[in-house]
């Protein structure tokens, strides 16, 4: 992993068995200083409408699937990422998954039951606005969980990511990183503007006091979590331009990758005869 500035490329993915210090990335890092560069500008339009194409041949295909997971501090930018790298894509195959405290059903089973419940089918995208890795994280920062529970959930969260895997579901798992100070200014955004009032929480406020517990937490779930069937990838995110482009970047290569194929015709097409 480089340090920081833009005059080093800085690596997004999380090679499994990684030691993680989130102090060696910087979270205001991207690789062009000039966000309306038409070049970059371009390549982003074009990625949004080749994500758009690949969504359709992954549905007409409907044998696998995409789960894109979401973590980010209090206002790191997850519902900026799904409007605007995720609005393009078509609603009929693609839906959001948010994620709040286990209640109900949810707290009464075991903490990955309410994650499996709304997997991806086949043929479908989905992206989890939060996940089961706030079992290690919220519950971990907070004495939810005693040490021994919440750390051998590493090892479920990881079988369950490769059961998934193994069935027809990719992964691809995007940590939105932000600074500090970065959050102090949405934050002081959000009670300057009256329209964004809606998003303050007083307990995002005392969350932030807890800050550094969050980033180890957060840098053992990536060391932990980042696997060869569903690595990590972390984001520089207090530039939402290249939040933006980097996130579809990455998720036009996955599809790619698993270049699904339109399925052959069911039917004689030199029989059909329109009147």
């Amino acid at each position: 992993m480089s340090k920081k500035g833009k005059d080093k490329e800085q690596p997004l993915r999380i090679e499994p068995g990684t030691k993680v210090r989130l102090k060696d990335f910087d979270p205001d890092y991207h690789s062009n200083p000039y966000p309306d560069d038409p070049k970059l500008v371009n390549q982003l339009a074009k990625d949004l409408k080749r994500m758009a194409e690949l969504q359709e041949r992954l549905y007409a295909e409907h044998k696998r699937s995409l789960l894109i997971v979401l973590q980010a501090m209090d206002a790191g930018g997850k519902d900026g990422t799904i409007k605007h790298v995720m609005s393009g894509l078509n609603p009929q195959s693609c839906r959001v998954a948010s994620f709040k405290k286990p209640a109900g059903l949810e707290a009464e089973r075991d903490f990955l039951w309410r994650i499996h419940r709304v997997t991806p089918a086949q043929g479908e995208i989905v992206i989890f606005n939060r996940s089961h890795y706030e079992d290690v994280l919220v519950a971990r920062v907070h004495g939810l969980a005693p040490k021994s529970v919440w750390k051998g959930r590493y090892k479920h969260i990881n079988n369950f990511e490769e059961e998934l895997v193994d069935s027809g579901t990719q992964i691809l798992k995007f940590f939105l990183y932000i600074s500090k100070e970065e959050q102090r200014d949405r934050f002081q955004q959000r009670l300057d503007d009256q329209q964004k009032h809606w998003k303050l929480s007083l307990a995002d406020f005392a969350e932030r006091g807890r800050w550094d517990y969050y980033m180890e937490a957060f840098e053992d779930a990536l060391a932990h979590c980042s696997t060869p069937w569903a690595p990590w990838y972390v984001i520089p995110a207090n530039r939402k331009w290249f939040r933006n482009y980097a996130v579809a970047r990455t998720i036009v290569e996955k599809l790619e990758e698993m270049d699904p194929k339109f399925p052959p015709t069911t039917v004689d097409i030199s029989k059909i005869v329109l009147t």
